[in-house]
């Protein structure tokens, strides 16, 4: 197969979808100044919501591949 195996479970999916949503919302508020936040944070709030948004919509986490972690379940006869 190419490229990386899913390593990513569908609980892990929905909390990252979960996370990258909250993150995403807070920082549009920091740039509308409609948050608490400093203005530096808008930025590094929005990078982390894209991976998080993006891991969950691969299944794929490069870290971690890195880190051997798989919360994936595959029945038998199941491929990723």
């Amino acid at each position: 197969m190419y490229g990386m195996d899913k390593n990513v479970g569908s609980t892990d999916k929905l909390v990252r979808t979960l996370i990258g949503a909250v993150l995403g919302t807070a920082s549009l508020a920091t740039v509308a100044g409609a948050g608490p936040l400093p203005a530096i944070a808008s930025p590094v709030l929005g990078v982390v919501s894209l991976v998080m948004l993006a891991t969950a919509a691969t299944g794929t986490c490069g870290l971690y591949s890195l880190l051997g972690i798989d919360t994936c379940s595959v029945s038998p006869g199941e491929t990723r």
